[in-house]
């Protein structure tokens, strides 16, 4: 085994809360109820999230 460690430092103690929504929303879509989180930023729930597709940067996709 070898001797070599490592060791971290601690994050500054003035680091901020995370930001936080109000708590009572519920998804924007017509009839859902679903409450959203405190720190969820999005107006909809995962369900009725718009689609999003990932950039794709350099992969070739195969077309067949």
């Amino acid at each position: 085994m070898s001797d070599i460690a490592l060791k971290g430092t601690r994050l500054p103690a003035g680091s901020r809360a995370p930001k936080t929504m109000d708590k009572q929303r519920t998804c924007a879509r017509k009839r859902c109820e679903t409450r959203l989180s405190q720190y969820n930023r999005k107006e909809y729930c995962h369900v009725h999230a718009p689609t999003r597709f990932p950039r794709l940067r350099g992969k070739i996709l195969d077309q067949s």
